[in-house]
């Protein structure tokens, strides 16, 4: 599972990429609060079933958000976000929206699963699997598995779907985290909280990486210097 500071390198490198002149420290620093609420619900767990990776890790949240900023911009006559933050509120609003949903909650459902749906429907999804060219086969992916299965209720009959990963609901599955290592569990008296930051050589590649790239942007900037 990625650490904060893994979900900060990626999110720095997508702001750097795609903010453009909206690309600043204000916009950079927002961004990062983003994507930060997510992993509130590593507290939430501690009183709740719905811990983390379920009670802000969801699409809900971001959908909702995404919906009431289209209601803004494009269902008003005067917009709140346009009217008093111009063009670059507006690129910057966008932005959050989708860091909330592809720097976090996406994020996680690759490594490790996040109750995508919730709370309109409780189930942890994880994407895992390849996709490759074979010589024999073809193209080979096992991202969707697909149902072929000719059994059914209903009166369809037996055609087959696509199958995403499931690996449970919040009765069944827990996340652990440094702030709660057990949890639905009594603590034991010399529990060791463990706070990750890099696990694995690709969350090292993509720290470094997203950090210089952000760095680089911050100090650099988009301009051309006229030559």
């Amino acid at each position: 599972m990625p650490s904060l500071v893994v979900h900060y390198a990626l999110v720095g490198l997508l702001a750097a990429t795609l903010l453009g002149a909206a690309f600043d420290r204000r916009s950079l620093l927002l961004s990062l609060a983003v994507v930060t609420f997510p992993d509130v619900d590593a507290f939430i767990g501690l009183v709740s079933q719905a811990g983390h990776r379920t009670a802000t890790t969801n699409l809900v949240i971001p959908a909702v958000l995404a919906v009431v900023l289209a209601v803004d911009l494009y269902g008003r006559e005067e917009s709140y976000v346009r009217s008093r933050w111009g063009a670059y509120g507006v690129r910057v609003a966008w932005f959050c929206v989708f860091t909330y949903a592809v720097g976090h909650v996406l994020f996680d459902a690759v490594t490790g699963g996040a109750n995508l749906l919730w709370p309109i429907h409780d189930e942890f999804y994880v994407f895992r699997g390849r996709l490759e060219l074979s010589s024999q086969r073809g193209i080979v992916q096992t991202f969707v598995e697909w149902n072929t299965g000719g059994g059914g209720s209903g009166s369809g009959g037996g055609g087959g779907g696509p199958s995403l990963k499931s690996i449970g609901n919040t009765s069944t599955v827990q996340m652990d985290t440094g702030v709660d290592p057990n949890p639905g569990q009594a603590e034991p008296e010399n529990v060791d909280r463990i706070f990750p930051v890099v696990r694995g050589g690709w969350q090292l590649y993509l720290l470094v990486t997203g950090t210089l790239a952000t760095a680089a942007r911050l100090v650099v900037g988009h301009d051309l210097s006229e030559e």
